[in-house]
């Protein structure tokens, strides 16, 4: 709370309000618009209003979801070195297990790349 001798903090909650008058469909709109991006219906239409631009935060999922893909691929591709690297441990599973171990994994690799390439043409 201010003291007495602080001039009061000028904050959006205690300005005054701008009204716009819409149709009940605008509205349906602007507010759908508003949450698809994250934003309040406030927040939307000031930044709107403002010319700022208006930030998805779908775009911030999408990223994060190559993000994940591209740890994926990351990880299959370990796999695939220590499989190739003729590691000591691996001989236990013989020649045609560890082919077929190999195999699988391009077969991951090859669907996650496809993966990431689908999310990306989303962008």
């Amino acid at each position: 709370m201010p003291k007495k001798s602080e001039p009061a903090r000028i904050t959006r909650k205690n300005s005054t309000p701008i009204k716009v008058w819409v149709l009940p469909e605008e509205k349906k709109s602007i507010t759908q618009r508003a949450r698809q991006h994250g934003l309040s219906v406030s927040a939307y239409v000031r930044q709107l209003s403002l010319g700022l631009p208006v930030k998805s935060t779908i775009d911030k999922e999408v990223v994060a979801d190559l993000a994940k893909v591209n740890a994926d691929l990351g990880r299959l591709g370990g796999l695939l070195k220590m499989w190739l690297s003729n590691d000591e441990r691996l001989k236990r599973f013989g020649r045609e297990k560890s082919a077929a171990l190999i195999f699988t994994a391009l077969g991951k690799i090859d669907n996650l790349q496809t993966l990431l390439f689908e999310k990306v043409k989303k962008l």
